[in-house]
């Protein structure tokens, strides 16, 4: 319809009256740039985002995973269209939520960039802005978090007022909030003639699961696939079915959710988005850039206007579907902090399978401090280039521990104060807490001193190099580091360019700052700390401790 206005424009001549030139003048193209004309209500799509939390790809029954069966994320997928490769800009759920409410890169967003910091109100997220053109907005579950968003100035969560009042009875580890009944809720409270813009934050798969409960409720173990990096024992398997239980509860929240908006006539222009925040939360996955860490399951679906059935193979980024968001909604996105991904919209309404944009060749993640797990809580910077073929990791810190250091002052997640001032190591092992944890790091970490098993608790917590280098395609476990072998040393120097100029590009302090990045380590951490001896390369090179007052004022004294 778009072209058909245009080449009527193109075709007026110089006799033409004023008015039919004016209305040429106002005809914008669709797709990342903004609507000239405000649409009507009826004419804007509502907008349901569905994250869940911890959940990696294949890990839903639409991939061919024999394991779990997840009725609504299929739904959603044989509606429109089931991404095979999509990723999150961050392995980490803060600083991912937070990327993708404002549509950019980790690096971009200052303290909201990394984990259970604060977010600064001069990032402008959609929620509030499709609210102020005239969106009923809200979220149920987790929205943006952990952090603390009201020391930033904000009166609300990023991601918008709260509907998590309704709750119902849950088994051991799961929330007890009943997502699809405050869905509901909010529903019920949207003017008639608005379009609305949820947020379903799931808070499963989050660890801690009750151990057993995939078993316990007739999954098979059998089926588990396990991955490469993890050991194929029946602590693994049931461990793992736990975690596939916890999806299938959030997926049957969706289902009622699905059903609802079906019920009400809203399911036709609604679109809807289900993907999760960062990897499993087992060893080497959650917390990590590596495939099980950045790797997202990812449905798009609007009846209305994007085909149905279609599998894509593009390399899209989630901070791509805020681009999107903003497209489909004729919503103008911030002009003082600009988007970083693209609009997803002329793939989703393409009728092509397989490769749709070939521009889409390749994404970017990152990471910064997670937990506190290292001497003065430092963090693990990382960034990497995803291509089809290959997964390049720059590690800018090497000689820190990437899952945390192995032994803190005291023992238990948070030691008592006595222990931290007497400088009493504890066990060996017990400080990993980049890794949740569970059943899988423990068998790892009571494992760790015999031959065949030890190699999978070093593959999750030993220090790594500067670079790594990883061929996808036949190694998607991230086991073999190519990063040295001649044969790869050409595309190791590709992407070390291509991952160089968009980070330059793009303004990471990790490559423009003189400081290297440092002021990463400047950004408060409002939850727990812990407390380490000073490492060896601390001693060494005192000069790349960063001075940081935050740390101090909240040392035990």
């Amino acid at each position: 319809m778009f072209q058909l206005r245009l080449i009527a424009c193109l075709q007026i001549g110089p006799a033409a009256s004023i008015a039919a030139v004016l209305l040429c003048c106002m005809i914008v193209p669709c797709g990342d740039q903004a609507f000239a004309d405000q649409p009507s209500n009826d004419q804007r799509p509502n907008v349901l985002v569905v994250i869940s939390d911890d959940q990696s790809y294949p890990h839903a029954s639409a991939y061919g995973c024999e394991s779990i069966q997840t009725p609504a994320f299929d739904r959603v997928a044989k509606s429109g269209v089931l991404f095979h490769n999509a990723f999150t800009p961050s392995p980490g759920c803060s600083p991912m939520r937070a990327a993708f409410l404002t549509g950019r890169n980790i690096w971009q967003i200052e303290h909201a960039g990394t984990h259970a910091s604060s977010f600064s109100t001069k990032y402008e997220v959609y929620q509030d802005r499709l609210e102020d053109s005239g969106y009923h907005v809200g979220y149920t579950g987790k929205g943006w978090g952990p952090g603390n968003w009201k020391i930033s100035g904000r009166d609300r969560n990023p991601a918008g007022p709260s509907f998590s009042k309704a709750k119902m009875k849950s088994p051991g580890g799961i929330s007890a909030t009943d997502y699809a009944k405050n869905f509901e809720a909010f529903l019920n409270a949207k003017p008639d003639d608005a379009p609305f813009s949820f947020w379903f934050g799931s808070h499963e798969p989050h660890r801690s699961f009750e151990n057993g409960i995939g078993i316990q409720n007739g999954m098979d173990p059998s089926t588990v696939q396990v991955p490469a990096f993890l050991p194929d024992t029946p602590e693994i398997r049931s461990d793992i079915l736990d975690y596939c239980f916890e999806i299938q509860w959030y997926d049957d929240h969706l289902g009622r959710m699905l059903d609802l908006l079906e019920s009400k006539g809203e399911l036709e222009n609604t679109l809807v988005i289900v993907t999760s925040d960062n990897g499993m939360a087992f060893p080497r996955a959650k917390a990590n850039v590596y495939e099980y860490g950045i790797h997202m399951p990812l449905a798009v679906s609007w009846p209305a206007r994007v085909p149905a059935g279609r599998e894509v193979d593009d390399l899209v980024n989630l901070i791509d579907l805020t681009a999107t968001i903003y497209d489909a909604s004729k919503v103008s996105p911030p002009e003082s902090t600009p988007l970083s991904g693209s609009s997803l919209m002329s793939l989703l309404q393409s009728d092509r399978t397989g490769h749709v944009e070939p521009q889409r060749d390749a994404i970017f993640s990152g990471r910064e401090r997670h937990s506190s797990v290292r001497y003065a809580t430092l963090g693990y910077p990382q960034r990497c280039i995803r291509t089809q073929k290959h997964l390049l990791i720059r590690n800018f810190r090497p000689e820190r521990w990437p899952a945390g250091a192995p032994q803190k002052f005291g023992s238990g997640s948070y030691p008592n104060k006595q222990a931290i001032l007497a400088e009493k190591q504890g066990p060996m092992h017990e400080g990993y807490h980049d890794i949740d944890g569970s059943p899988s790091l423990t068998f790892l970490v009571d494992h760790h001193a015999d031959d065949e098993l030890s190699k999978y608790l070093d593959w999750a917590v030993s220090k790594r190099p500067a670079v790594e280098l990883y061929d996808i395609q036949n190694d998607p476990a991230c086991l073999n580091n190519l990063a040295d072998s001649a044969e790869h040393e050409e595309a190791k120097q590709s992407l070390l360019r291509r991952l160089n100029d968009y980070l330059t590009k793009t303004g990471d302090p990790r490559v423009v700052s003189d400081n290297e990045g440092d002021v990463w380590e400047t950004y408060p951490r409002y939850s727990g700390l812990r407390w380490f001896p000073v490492p060896d390369w601390a001693k060494q090179q005192p000069d790349r401790v960063p001075n940081l007052p935050w740390l101090e004022e909240r040392r035990p004294k």
